[in-house]
């Protein structure tokens, strides 16, 4: 996707807050943090957006423009530092992945009426920005199958058309975005819709220790990469509730894995003629730093084989961060690793 080969999310901002306030908005991430991500050579950034900042649910239609100044800085930023933008809907009304048990979106009518006027507002207010922004429709959609999502993403793509013929629409994958389910996606004919996949796999590497993943946090191990998943057979002898988990045992956690779980990428986008776009992908700061590093220059170098652009989770905090809560850079090799065109 030209213009969208190397990027960073900008996670835990105007999605995932640790609070909803405007000092955090305000201070979160700066037009310095954007003139630095454009220092290191990337081309865009992914900017998740949850929709309260946006509309608040007693208020249906009204749109918050306290909440869209923010967004409306960050397209200006990117303008200012020759990054383009994808705009991604984190969280939707009635709609989160950390929420599966609760999500309505898909039962409820004027929850996708919601989504799909949300849609065609940012597409109104962003109609002279077409170059340089990108829409992403919803973020790791989580269903039982895709029928109720292709149905919607249809919808919705069909209202923002009404607007904008030439806008890049980014359309993802069922299960959390995941790369085996692309094969579910009702393809749509039109030239400026990308299909997405998010890439964390395996997660016992890539989520060692994660304290929001039961397997992972209890497991608590530190893994190394490429190498195996030292202490699984033993443990999930002691915890037979983990069972699923015993195909990870003799696996050999290396570039050939990654070459075989790409490969079902590569198959969607020969099969469709369709590109793709990697929106997330990245390893628990928590893992050895350098097998971090190891991780991320594999992925990067098999995503520019085939051709994907792609944005690494993420750039402060986050649990992933390029930098820390300072500002600090973690790491000028990982810096160098995941900038790369």
């Amino acid at each position: 996707m030209q213009g969208y080969m190397a990027g960073v999310n900008l996670g835990g901002w105007l999605s995932q807050y640790r609070e909803y306030s405007y000092e955090h908005f305000d201070t979160f991430i700066t037009e310095q943090d954007i003139k630095r991500i454009s220092s290191w050579g990337m081309d865009h950034v992914r900017l998740p957006v949850d929709y309260p900042l946006l509309e608040d649910d007693d208020a249906p239609f009204n749109y918050k423009e306290e909440g869209f100044k923010y967004v409306d800085k960050c397209v200006q930023w990117c303008k200012n530092h020759g990054l383009n933008v994808i705009l991604d809907l984190h969280r939707a009304p009635g709609f989160s992945f950390s929420t599966p048990d609760k999500n309505r979106l898909f039962d409820d009518p004027l929850l996708q009426e919601r989504f799909v006027k949300l849609w065609q507002y940012f597409a109104k207010r962003y109609v002279n920005e077409r170059d340089n922004v990108a829409f992403e429709l919803l973020n790791e959609v989580v269903e039982p199958d895709s029928k109720r999502w292709n149905v919607l993403s249809h919808r919705a793509m069909r209202a923002i058309r009404e607007i904008d013929l030439d806008r890049i629409i980014i359309i993802g994958g069922n299960r959390y975005n995941s790369v085996f389910t692309l094969k579910e996606l009702e393809i749509i004919d039109d030239p400026n819709v990308v299909y997405t996949f998010h890439y964390y796999e395996p997660m016992l590497f890539t989520h060692q220790k994660a304290s929001w993943v039961d397997v992972c946090a209890e497991f608590n191990q530190g893994q190394e990469y490429p190498g195996r998943f030292v202490g699984l057979k033993e443990f999930l002898r002691k915890r037979p509730e983990y069972k699923g988990w015993e195909s990870q045992v003799d696996v050999v956690n290396d570039r050939g894995l990654m070459e075989k779980n790409l490969k079902v990428a590569e198959d969607f986008m020969r099969s469709t003629g369709k590109e793709l776009y990697c929106g997330e992908y990245g390893v628990i700061s928590d893992a050895p730093l350098q097998s971090r590093i190891n991780w991320h220059r594999d992925f990067v170098d098999l995503a520019r084989e085939l051709n994907i652009g792609r944005a690494c989770w993420s750039y402060k905090e986050m649990n992933f961060g390029l930098v820390d809560a300072d500002g600090c850079v973690i790491s000028d090799e990982l810096i160098e690793v995941v900038s790369k065109k």
